[in-house]
Formats: structure tokens, C-alpha cells, sequence
């Protein structure tokens, strides 16, 4: 199935358009498929902001030895979606965002500022998720493989539930130069699976939806938490939402940020360009900078 850049441009012109124009969008439908993901993720407005916010659990997993909750975890990630030509592909969309998530204590729900380590009886500093930026490919109702852009989407009586797994295997960025010889690539699987309300989310009377969205990750070892090639696992667990304003998070997010990542109050622009940050990336510029010490004149 082949759309043209001109019928793609006129469905999302359709799917955002007024109340007189508003119509139900068909998940079969490549250029409604890709609506329907912004909206799920921005909104049908380009440029204009969204939050998303979670809060969950955080477990060691590893081999011969029970599970250990080691902190909570309160996050939120703020973005914004602009719509994108291609003249082969069609009219899609570009996500930007950034994102925190703050480690808490299971207990009391503070957010912890050094960890002991139970495996090697060292207190560590604890070295809090902010990845800036946390941006996302385009997407258009047609591949660059020539196929066309599909959701997996369920329907479940007034429900609509789209699950995404996130497989990853790359280079882990505090590696040498022999991974592949010796391992330490970075191994981890995401799994992200949003509901919504369907009359919300497909009816295009309404300029967005809110779902809910709940969010696994089972990934290698915090690199602050110094587990010296410990083998194990570690593994999120929270559920989340969309949220109707920024406001709308709870004050230990946002007394959070406003102390220590004001930055992160807006995502970033819509034409930015820059490679995205990881906990592993972004602790691997800490240690370059420890290293090379406080700057002189």
C-alpha cells in the first residue's frame, strides 16, 4: 500500500482539522497509524508541550539469591512533537524530548543522595537519570524500506492498549576498544505498554489523548552503583500517565528539578540536532571531566 506525500498530508490536514471535519482514524491506516502515535506521545499541535510522569519500583535481579527492592523511582519526561515532510514518504512527525528520573527510598520516598552498596559494602554516590536530549527518529506513513508505518494496537472494549518493546544491544559507551572479544555490550529490553480510552484517542474531535502507559526496563548494573562486573540485573517496574500540564506533577519532581535541572521545565527545540544522552553516556562525561580536574586560568 503506496501514499503519496499529497493524500498523507491531506489525512493529518483532516485529522487535525475542526470539529466539522472530525472523523474516527483507522489504526489499518498508515498516515492515521502515525497520527494516532503523536497523538498518543504529543498531541495533534505541533510545538506544543507534554509531560508524561511515572513512578514505580526498583529491583536487583540476580542468579541463586532473592530479589532486593533497592529505591523507588519517580520520573517524568517532557516533549514536544513537530509534523515533517519527505516527498517519497509522506507527512509524519519528529519527537524531541528530555527526561529525569529521581531514585527514592523505598521506605520513605526522599530522594537519596548516596547508596550502600549491599554486594560490596561501599556507599556510593547516587547519580540520578536526566538524559538531554531523548529524541526520537521521524516517523511517516511509509519505510524507508517501502513499507508502510504500522501500531500494534488491541482493542478491548472501550479501550485501546498499544504495546512497544524496546530490545537494545549496542556498545556500551565505558568499554574499550575489544567488546566483542570480551563482551560488556550494553544489554538491555524496554517495554512500554500505553491504554487509552478509545473514543479519546481516535476521535479527532479531540485534539489529544491521555493514556495511561506502564514501563518495564531490565537493564546492566547502574553504572554509579560500582558493581565491578557483579553479575545481574537490574529492573524497573512503574506506571505512568500523560499529564494535562506540567503543574500537575508531584512537588518532589518539581522542588526536584527547579533546584538542580531547571532546564528540564520545557523540552528541548524542535530542530535539535544533538546525539541523545544516556545514564551511560552522561556518566561517562563526569568521569572524563573528575579526571581531568578542576579548570584553570
Amino acid at each position: 500500500m503506496r501514499i503519496t506525500m499529497s493524500v498523507a498530508a491531506a489525512i493529518i490536514t483532516i485529522a487535525t482539522g475542526s470539529a466539522a471535519n472530525a472523523r474516527q482514524l483507522d489504526p489499518a491506516i498508515p498516515a492515521d497509524a502515525v497520527e494516532i502515535m503523536k497523538r498518543t506521545q504529543c498531541g495533534a499541535k505541533d510545538n506544543e508541550p507534554a509531560v508524561y510522569y511515572w513512578s514505580g519500583r526498583i529491583y536487583s535481579r540476580i542468579e541463586g539469591e532473592p530479589d532486593r527492592l533497592l529505591f523507588g523511582g519517580e520520573g517524568m519526561n517532557i516533549r514536544q512533537c513537530v509534523a515533517v515532510t519527505d516527498p517519497k514518504r509522506g507527512t509524519g512527525f519528529r519527537q524531541v524530548s528530555r527526561e529525569v528520573m529521581f531514585f527514592t527510598d523505598p521506605k520513605t520516598g526522599a530522594i537519596v543522595r548516596t547508596w550502600d552498596n549491599p554486594w560490596t559494602g561501599e556507599k556510593v554516590e547516587v547519580m540520578h537519570i536526566a538524559n538531554d536530549p531523548v529524541n526520537s527518529r521521524p516517523s511517516y506513513p511509509m519505510g524507508t524500506d517501502g513499507r508502510p508505518y504500522s501500531i500494534k494496537m488491541q482493542r478491548m472494549g472501550q479501550w485501546v492498549q498499544m504495546p512497544v518493546e524496546v530490545p537494545l544491544f549496542y556498545e556500551n559507551p565505558l568499554g574499550g576498544d575489544y567488546q566483542d572479544f570480551v563482551g560488556s555490550k550494553y544489554h538491555a529490553m524496554e517495554i512500554f505498554d500505553f491504554a487509552a480510552r478509545a473514543d479519546e484517542l481516535l476521535d479527532t474531535r479531540n485534539a489529544t489523548a491521555y493514556p495511561s502507559v506502564s514501563w518495564v526496563r531490565i537493564s546492566d548494573w547502574m553504572p554509579w552503583m560500582k558493581m565491578r562486573g557483579r553479575h545481574g540485573n537490574i529492573v524497573f517496574n512503574a506506571m505512568g500517565a500523560k499529564l494535562k500540564s506540567y503543574a500537575e506533577l508531584p512537588a518532589v519532581i518539581r522542588d526536584e528539578i527547579a533546584a538542580r535541572y531547571p532546564a528540564y521545565i520545557a523540552p528541548p527545540p524542535v530542530d535539535d540536532t544533538r546525539p541523545n544522552e544516556t545514564t551511560w553516556t552522561v556518566f561517562k562525561k563526569r568521569l572524563d571531566a573528575a579526571k581531568k580536574g578542576p579548570a584553570t586560568n
